[in-house]
Order: C-alpha cells, then sequence, then structure tokens
C-alpha cells in the first residue's frame, strides 16, 4: 500500500525557514519512477502546485509565488522528497500537500497523495 508520509511543519514567523519532507513507502516499482510535487491549499482557497521534481531530479519547476524562496530536492536512495521554505510569508500559510505521479507503466499516469503538513507563517 502507498504511502507518502510529510513532516516538518509548525509555526514560523514571517521570513523564517521551514524544511519539509515527504516519506515514500509501499511503491510497486522504484522511487525513481515517479515524479513528486508539493502542493499547498489554504483557507478558503484551491489546492495549487507549489513545485515539482522530476523522477531523476534533474529538473525543477515552481509557482511563481515561490520562485527564488522555495527549493524541491530529492534523495532516491531515502525515498523521500524535501521542500526547502525560505523567506516565508504569511501568505504561505496553508496545509502542504506531496504527491507522486506515477511513470511506472502498470501504474501509469496514476497520483499518490499525503495526508499533509501544516505550516503557519505568524508573528
Amino acid at each position: 500500500q502507498v504511502q507518502l508520509v510529510e513532516s516538518g511543519g509548525g509555526l514560523v514567523q514571517p521570513g523564517g525557514s521551514l524544511s519539509l519532507a515527504c516519506a515514500a513507502s509501499g511503491f510497486t516499482a522504484t522511487f525513481d519512477m515517479y515524479a513528486m510535487s508539493w502542493y499547498r491549499q489554504a483557507p478558503g482557497k484551491e489546492r495549487e502546485l507549489v513545485a515539482d521534481i522530476t523522477p531523476g531530479g534533474g529538473s525543477t519547476n515552481y509557482a511563481d509565488g515561490v520562485k527564488g524562496r522555495f527549493t524541491i530536492s530529492r534523495d532516491n536512495a531515502k525515498n523521500t522528497v524535501y521542500l526547502q521554505m525560505n523567506s516565508l510569508k504569511p501568505e504561505d500559510t496553508a496545509v502542504y500537500y506531496c504527491k507522486a505521479h506515477s511513470y511506472y507503466h502498470p501504474t501509469y499516469g496514476m497520483d499518490y497523495w499525503g495526508k499533509g503538513t501544516l505550516v503557519t507563517v505568524s508573528t
């Protein structure tokens, strides 16, 4: 059974930093067969893409609002994807979700989601 477990959320002051991690387990294929993404959902708003990274880690993509502040990375040996968040703003407050997108043929195109971790940026 596929599991994605996010960790690292919490309360931080504006201008501060947090590092999120998403540990994956239960995949049929190796972790490098999955593109990984971070999404977030603020209260009263739709879920939005924050950043994503290709299966091998060679390419990344960021939402305009986090470019230059957030960094996505992955360690395929540890089945983990990370999101380093710097210069946090109150508008970054949201539940952050990890998503895996399968490029493994038997489950090609399937998405798997974690349950999320809450990030609150406030004084």
